[in-house]
């Protein structure tokens, strides 16, 4: 392949945050490429950046250990096609975006085939599970990662690295359109909104919707004329439905189809699960409570590796509680509604809150696609 030919590529993303990942980066590579050619396993924004998606992306979508042993045989079969697939067909180089569980044991196989591999996230092992570095070091050529204190870390391991940034700081306008967002969703400028993101995955939808649903109860009865909306991902209003209607009612809480980002834009505060959406809700300066609950065996695991107190990206970025966190046994109603009122009486305090995390958007904006794109053209000519 020269410098100006289009290459062929091969992607993995797990989930709904890997394909909102891998849709901005397809975006820069074929900026570089326009007439890249690509294929694997994607989501919706992927598959709109011209990526085949050869196996649904909902497929991969597992949560914790107890959920991975139930689906182990469906996506072991899944990895061994795949992987025999491209080690048939040779694409100039394999990119899985995070899901290390399942992209690890492939980029291995493929590399050690001798196809490129690359990997998009880098795993947090400096919140938890640490080993993952020796798997990674093992499966990929290169690793682009999102937040500035990786490439050093996974230096010290052999790990050849370059920061990126976060492609959702770029996408993710500096000044939140918030008017805009209200007008789209049909709220008024004068609202209190409050926005409810429990998740894109069935099994953190069906932990924490309910708990988000039950805090909105209370919220309401205590500030009559909030305003909830909770944005659904793809292919999930029929889970995400009755779990509204069994603890939510009378809360009046408007179920959106996808629209994450217009309903922190448009929002007030966010009771949002820990993940990509508590970043998202940072990156558009907005007072959160972070939560998250798993089953009891999943926590128990959780736990005992941890490394760090925080659990949100928000708190992690800023080595501090800058905002709250209810995990497990603490994420009530009760205390997420208390959590989530508090923000509304405080102005100093969110406003305090958007200028750190102002400071964060700008450290985190690098023009990923770019400099990702950039990585990947040295991988692909060295």
């Amino acid at each position: 392949m020269t410098a100006t030919t289009a290459p062929r590529l091969a992607l993995v993303a797990g989930e709904a945050s890997g394909d909102l990942l891998g849709g901005l980066l397809l975006a820069g590579l074929k900026q570089r490429w326009p007439q890249l050619q690509c294929g694997g396993i994607a989501g919706p924004r992927m598959q709109a950046q011209g990526c085949a998606s050869w196996w649904p992306q909902e497929r991969l979508s597992v949560f914790g250990y107890v959920d991975a042993l139930k689906r182990l045989p469906e996506l072991l079969r899944i990895r061994r096609q795949l992987g025999d697939r491209l080690l048939a067909e040779r694409p100039a180089a394999f990119i899985g975006i995070d899901a290390p569980d399942f992209n690890f044991g492939l980029e291995t196989r493929l590399r050690a085939g001798g196809l490129k591999t690359i990997h998009f996230v880098c795993p947090s092992i400096w919140a938890w599970r640490g080993e993952r570095v020796h798997k990674l070091k093992a499966a990929a050529d290169h690793v682009l990662c999102l937040f500035p204190f990786e490439p050093a870390l996974l230096q010290q391991h052999g790990v050849a690295a370059t920061f990126v940034g976060h492609p959702l700081a770029d996408a993710i306008p500096l000044d939140p359109p918030r008017a805009a967002a209200r007008a789209a969703l049909g709220l008024a400028d004068g609202d209190t909104v409050v926005a409810l993101l429990p998740g894109s995955r069935r099994s953190e939808i069906t932990h924490i919707a309910p708990r988000l649903a039950a805090a909105a109860v209370l919220m309401q009865r205590q500030r009559p004329g909030l305003r909830f909306v909770l944005p659904v991902a793809p292919g999930l209003r029929a889970l995400v439905q009755p779990i509204v209607a069994q603890h939510g009612a009378g809360a009046g809480i408007a179920l959106l189809d996808g629209q994450s980002h217009a309903a922190l834009a448009a929002c007030d505060v966010t009771l949002v699960a820990s993940g990509t959406a508590a970043l998202e809700a940072a990156l558009f300066k907005r007072p959160m409570v972070i939560t998250y609950h798993l089953a009891w065996l999943n926590w128990q695991r959780m736990r005992r590796q941890a490394y760090q107190p925080w659990f949100g990206l928000p708190n992690i970025l800023s080595q501090a509680f800058v905002v709250p966190e209810l995990i497990q046994d603490a994420a009530t109603p009760d205390a997420l509604a208390r959590e989530g009122l508090a923000w509304l009486d405080d102005a100093p305090r969110c406003a305090a809150l958007h200028q750190r995390f102002t400071d964060l958007h700008h450290s985190l904006r690098q023009n990923t696609a770019q400099k990702a794109t950039d990585a990947i053209a040295q991988v692909l000519q060295a």
